[in-house]
């Protein structure tokens, strides 16, 4: 059995995420492939944070959230939407995608994909708080990726 992935063809797992995806530079959201998705999964979300702005700014930094990404598409192009998909609102308070943006020394950003039970009733522009809650217990599987960006 396959299980739930994550990568992107811009960047390697742990390696540095290009600059024209940083929120200062052309701040367009990566490209992101996706497979074994469970055949049960009725939706796909994604988060992107920043958890080592805890310490920059006392928080984990929403970057990026996706939800109702239909189960059936194994790419999400580079700068673009999944057709159907709803984005919530980032810790920079737009909706949308929100590039790396470190405030003051490298940070890994955490691409997480969740493959979930039903699709989610979540208004565009809801936070990452109000994502998770609907989330919760419908979780089949997840996967994650992760990239670094230096200011």
């Amino acid at each position: 059995m396959r299980k739930l992935h994550i990568e992107s063809p811009a960047f390697s797992s742990g390696e540095e995420i290009p600059k024209k995806f940083g929120y200062k530079n052309d701040n367009i959201s990566p490209p992101i492939s996706i497979s074994g998705v469970p055949s049960d999964a009725k939706s796909l979300a994604l988060i992107m944070d920043d958890p080592d702005a805890m310490k920059a700014v006392g928080r984990v930094w929403v970057h990026w959230l996706i939800w109702n990404i239909d189960p059936s598409i194994s790419e999400i192009f580079e700068g673009s939407l999944p057709s159907g998909s709803i984005e919530g609102k980032t810790d920079f308070g737009e909706i949308g995608y929100g590039g790396p943006a470190p405030p003051d020394k490298r940070h890994t950003y955490i691409f997480k994909l969740f493959a979930l039970k039903t699709k989610l009733n979540l208004k565009k522009g809801s936070t990452k708080a109000q994502l998770e809650e609907e989330m919760n217990g419908q979780i089949i599987e997840q996967a994650t990726l992760k990239g670094t960006f230096a200011p």
